[in-house]
């Protein structure tokens, strides 16, 4: 039972993000025309991010930041994560701020999804370094494709620490079906114009991250 909802979940995953490109292309026109003039260039841009069991793929966003965040960031001190963001970052644009708060920089990733890189839920892919720094049991969240929301992006988001993510999404694969895959769906559009929530600072990553730093130093 569970291959054949899995089997179902893949094809309506690539549907829908079909239909919904085509759909939603004024949306992305407006976007790219409403970055562009407040941004610059590049409006849309890549990362490398983890997918199922590990393997690397072109995650597409919508730039909410302003070019070289990472470096920035260090530059001014802003946080000890590399890849963490701060209350008013001052990294982020004008439409950047609305375009996070409702989510329509991740718009994109319909592509993604189309490609079979992601489906429409699942666990928020990492950063390929930060899976460099996971433990053996938050492995268990590269189990699927990663999704562009998930049980965890409806519970906490930003404001959630690393442990409570990793344990969220875990959650999510072991009872997963789908009709929790239409209830996250569903909790996802209630959520869009919600407050910014303050963002947790991710102890745990930055820890595993300065241990790595040290561990290849000696070597």
């Amino acid at each position: 039972m569970r291959k054949i909802q899995l089997a179902v979940k893949s094809i309506v995953d690539r549907v829908l993000a079909a239909v919904a490109l085509a759909v939603l292309s004024p949306v992305f026109l407006a976007i790219w025309a409403w970055v562009r003039r407040d941004a610059g260039k590049p409006v849309f841009f890549t990362q490398l991010r983890a997918g199922k069991d590990g393997v690397p793929f072109r995650l597409l966003k919508v730039r909410t930041m302003v070019p070289d965040a990472v470096a920035v960031g260090q530059e001014l001190g802003l946080t000890q994560d590399p890849f963490g963001v701060v209350s008013d970052d001052p990294r982020i644009t004008s439409s950047g701020r609305v375009l996070r708060r409702t989510g329509l920089d991740e718009l994109p990733q319909l592509v993604n999804i189309v490609r079979g890189e992601m489906s429409l839920v699942g666990p928020r892919p990492d950063l390929v370094e930060q899976v460099a720094n996971y433990s053996a049991p938050d492995r268990r969240r590269l189990a699927v494709r990663p999704g562009l929301t998930g049980w965890s992006q409806t519970h906490g988001r930003e404001a959630i620490g690393w442990p409570e993510r990793i344990e969220q999404d875990v959650w999510y694969i072991d009872h997963w079906s789908l009709w929790l895959d239409l209830k996250i769906v569903f909790l996802t559009f209630a959520q869009l114009f919600r407050t910014e929530p303050e963002p947790a600072v991710d102890e745990m990553n930055i820890e595993r991250a300065r241990a790595s730093r040290e561990r290849a130093g000696d070597s």
